[in-house]
């Protein structure tokens, strides 16, 4: 007889690795958030393997955040880019320049 799956496997709630006001964390990240937004946002893309039409929505944020198990909501997604889309954007960005240097990209 067949074992029957009663709990699906999960992985353990993850945290961003950095917070959205800690845009001074990375300058270079940070200028490029502020200067050059839609630049980020397509290398942000990019690191995905996501189309830069899809541009800088949060869309890129949920689906990040889904894929490392962050708590969060699309809701939440939503208001932190519409309050302050730098800002969001630059975390994203240094969330996945960390977890490259942690080798978990």
């Amino acid at each position: 007889m067949a074992n029957v799956v009663v709990v699906q496997p999960s992985r353990a709630p993850s945290t961003w690795q950095s917070g959205v006001m800690d845009c001074c964390d990375d300058m270079g990240v940070c200028l490029c958030g502020c200067f050059c937004y839609f630049c980020l946002g397509c290398q942000i893309a990019s690191d995905m393997d996501e189309c830069c039409l899809c541009g800088t929505t949060y869309a890129l944020r949920s689906v990040y955040r889904n894929k490392y198990g962050i708590q969060g909501s699309m809701c939440s997604d939503w208001m932190y880019h519409w309050a302050c889309s730098p800002c969001t954007l630059c975390q994203l960005k240094r969330d996945i320049n960390a977890r490259k240097q942690q080798g978990i990209f």
